[in-house]
């Protein structure tokens, strides 16, 4: 991210940060005081190993069709309400196909998710993406891509062939130019797809080694994992940074 822009944005998050701690504070009180702690399926994972293993049991779940639904009733609407601690960020494509609430099996408070067409990352993105783990510990970010990505397939032959997109969606040309490089240099059978998986893994060492992001994860607070959606089986698929048990 821009070094400039840093000393705004920090003393902007020293005010978030406050303002999550007072109302974590409410929270924990709450919690004490009435039986809306149990509205959460489960105590809140605290770790990236933890998170992780998290989102791939719902994933597993999605994909067998016995799903929990968890965290989707008045009771948990209430819980919170007045606050909020999810344990993954998901960066994700628009695409309709791919709602991470759903192919995670996960519910309302879960998850801070960011979409946009092939995860393109600008530094509101950026931003919007570090907010969890920046001001209340989120452990796990994942960056998501899928299957038959059109925004990727848009870019692709909009590069390929020298034609610009109309309006805004030239912006997601743009941003996805480095994956279209790199799929050009692997080649294959399938270079829309190859450079999907590409875009995942680039934008996921991007965030994993940003100035504000990199000490968390130097220091095991956070991981910052690639992953693949396939739209036939509904599989998640992990292309990068994995947590390591004990992470």
């Amino acid at each position: 991210m821009d070094t400039a822009a840093a000393p705004d944005r920090r003393t902007l998050l020293a005010g978030v940060l406050a303002s999550a701690s007072v109302g974590l504070v409410g929270c924990a009180t709450k919690s004490a005081a009435t039986p809306a702690a149990d509205a959460s399926s489960s105590a809140r994972p605290t770790t990236p190993t933890a998170a992780f293993t998290r989102l791939m049991e719902g994933n597993g779940r999605w994909v067998s069709g016995d799903l929990h639904h968890p965290d989707r009733d008045p009771d948990r609407r209430q819980f919170v309400a007045q606050s909020q601690e999810p344990f993954a960020s998901i960066l994700a494509c628009i695409d309709s196909r791919v709602p991470p609430e759903l192919l995670f099996d996960t519910g309302l408070g879960d998850l801070y998710v960011m979409r946009t067409g092939g995860e393109a990352v600008a530094p509101v993105v950026t931003g919007s993406v570090e907010y969890g783990p920046m001001t209340s510990g989120t452990p796990l970010i994942v960056v998501l891509g899928h299957q038959r990505c059109g925004a990727v397939e848009a870019a692709y032959k909009s590069l390929r062939d020298g034609k610009p997109l109309p309006g805004n969606l030239q912006a997601i040309v743009k941003a996805l130019e480095p994956a279209y490089a790199q799929a050009v240099k692997e080649g294959g059978a399938d270079p829309v797809d190859t450079m999907a998986r590409a875009q995942v893994t680039l934008t996921a060492t991007a965030l994993r080694s940003n100035q504000d992001l990199a000490p968390l994860v130097g220091k095991g607070a956070l991981a910052v994992a690639g992953a693949y959606y396939s739209l036939d089986t509904g599989k998640v698929e992990v292309l990068s940074g994995e947590p390591r048990s004990g992470g």
